[in-house]
């Protein structure tokens, strides 16, 4: 069908398990009807709105900060992405020197001029990084030569070259200065998420107070060891302000704590897949420009070659993180999807937060489930399937 078209979906409500039929004219969800009565076909799929990704560094082989980014990348890394039944995503650019974001912003902006799919499904630029600690644990794999303090004029230079695309930036409020910082970009509609961080619990309260209001992959990018109390962790639990991002690949956090970051934060958890170019690779050993040799398990584990223990990024799709919250009993199934569509839409102001319901985009996934395990049958963006 094309978007001017009408037609009726039929599959189970991933909130209700109910047998619904949603009408689908010019884009947009036009009714959702439950015929639950009415006779129905056995082992119909499930019907879901699209899920919503903040953090996407890479997937299939492709790589968002493997410089240059050429606007391809960005193209195909979006198809691919639809595909998994992600309707809106943010790609992540990474700490590097100055030149270098410059030009991955400006290849994603390209992109987006240049591509209706990209432009449909970007919601914006993640930038995380170089203003994020400089310790060791904290700073993760990005490159400490190129971590630094806030600086307004480098983002604004960045925000140029993205065609004001930058939609959430990661900094660390440790830094002198940081809290003016937020207040800068939080005023020009720019969301401040704290992450890769070692600040105290007052500099956290001072970040929240300046208008940060997401924590990036709470729980990760941290020291192995804390102060029991206080510390940064529990004071991004406290803050309601804060939503809460995280990475449910069953070895980014343990279950107890995924679990704790969904009580405490509710309609605010989210979740990012945070992927890399691995990323729905079949497992192996590879070779990766900033994390060296790495491997792959059959069990989606991306781990260095030589310290099976030492993780190297997340592999996981989105789309099996939400299995993963459902298949452990974290969530139920319509709580653990919305981890990853209408709560981060919600936090972008997306229309795909209003879900499945009359008048939201017709950002659909239709998939089954088996056993513990969930399959894509097929995406539709603004009401056209996609290929």
């Amino acid at each position: 069908m094309n978007a001017e078209s009408c037609a009726v979906l039929r599959g189970r409500h991933y909130r209700t398990g109910n047998v619904v039929e949603v009408a689908v004219a010019e884009g947009v969800i036009r009714s959702v009807i439950d015929v639950s009565a009415s006779p129905s076909e056995g082992n119909l799929p499930w019907l879901a709105p699209g899920l919503v990704d903040l953090q996407v560094n890479g997937c299939y082989g492709w790589d968002m900060n493997a410089l240059p980014l050429r606007p391809e990348t960005v193209s195909e890394l979006t198809r691919a992405l639809l595909r998994d039944g992600v309707t809106a995503y943010c790609p992540t650019i990474i700490t590097n020197g100055s030149p270098a974001i410059e030009q991955a912003a400006g290849a994603i902006a390209a992109a987006v001029r240049g591509d209706s799919a990209a432009a449909a499904s970007i919601a914006g630029i993640h930038l995380e990084g170089p203003f994020i600690s400089p310790e060791d644990g904290p700073r993760g794999a990005h490159p400490r030569e190129h971590v630094g303090p806030p600086d307004w004029e480098a983002f604004r230079r960045w925000q140029e070259a993205a065609e004001g695309l930058i939609r959430i930036v990661t900094v660390s409020p440790e830094w002198p200065g940081s809290a003016a910082f937020i207040s800068r970009c939080a005023e020009s509609g720019v969301l401040v998420s704290i992450g890769h961080t070692a600040a105290s619990p007052e500099q956290i309260r001072e970040a929240v107070s300046a208008g940060a209001v997401l924590s990036t992959h709470l729980g990760n990018g941290a020291h192995l060891t804390l102060p029991r109390h206080p510390n940064y962790l529990w004071e991004q639990l406290a803050a309601d302000e804060l939503h809460g991002c995280m990475i449910a690949d069953g070895f980014h956090l343990p279950p107890a704590v995924l679990k704790v970051i969904l009580r405490m934060k509710g309609k605010k958890a989210i979740l990012v897949s945070d992927a890399v170019s691995f990323c729905g690779m079949p497992p192996g050993a590879y070779r990766h420009h900033i994390g060296g040799d790495v491997v792959l398990t059959p069990e989606g584990k991306l781990h260095v070659a030589d310290h099976p223990n030492l993780l190297a990024g997340s592999a996981m799709p989105l789309l099996e993180q939400v299995a993963y919250l459902a298949s452990r009993e974290l969530a139920g199934l319509g709580e653990a999807w919305d981890c990853g569509s209408a709560h981060p839409a919600e936090l972008l102001g997306l229309p795909q937060a209003a879900g499945l319901e009359a008048g939201a985009p017709a950002d659909l996934v239709l998939f089954e489930r088996n056993g513990n395990a969930m399959h894509v049958l097929i995406t539709y963006k603004g009401g056209c399937p996609v290929a």
